[in-house]
């Protein structure tokens, strides 16, 4: 028996990086990290001043949730305000204004090593919680943490 692909968590994962490649890399052309450190990402040999690191947290198959963290990144921003720009930015596409209830509708694909992608019946819903303080880590990088629910229909 094999699991639903509403279920996989593969697709899960794979439909969420996409969603922030599409949106947060490819138009408003913000550096992407999905890994568990908020260490400077280094492109080229070059240290970036901003960046968004994406944290994948505990899912639960049982209610279809997922909680994701989002952490708005910053470095050489004695003020912050930088931080605060890219902070808006994230949420701009973490919400939907055009919404009634402001909440973001994201696609669910099956994912596939080799071949295309199929779009599967539903998608995701983003819940945003709270938005953390402004924090400082020892590398001077400041950082502001989003923590979120992704909610879909789920088949287990």
């Amino acid at each position: 028996m094999t699991v639903d692909a509403t279920a996989r968590r593969a697709n899960v994962k794979d439909s969420i990086k996409k969603f922030f490649v599409d949106n947060l890399y490819t138009v408003a052309g913000v550096h992407l990290s999905f890994d568990t450190s908020l260490a400077t990402p280094k492109i080229s040999g070059r240290e970036l001043d901003r960046w968004i690191v994406v944290r994948f947290g505990s899912m639960d198959l049982n209610d279809g949730s997922l909680i994701l963290h989002v952490y708005c990144c910053t470095r050489k921003d004695n003020e912050g305000f930088r931080l605060a720009q890219l902070t808006d930015t994230v949420m701009d596409y973490l919400t939907d204004s055009t919404e009634y209830d402001g909440i973001r509708r994201v696609p669910l694909y099956r994912s596939r090593q080799v071949g295309a992608w199929s779009l599967l019946d539903g998608g995701f819903m983003i819940l945003v919680q709270q938005e953390s303080e402004e924090l400082d880590a020892d590398d001077r990088t400041k950082y502001i943490a989003i923590d979120t629910i992704w909610r879909w229909g789920t088949k287990i």
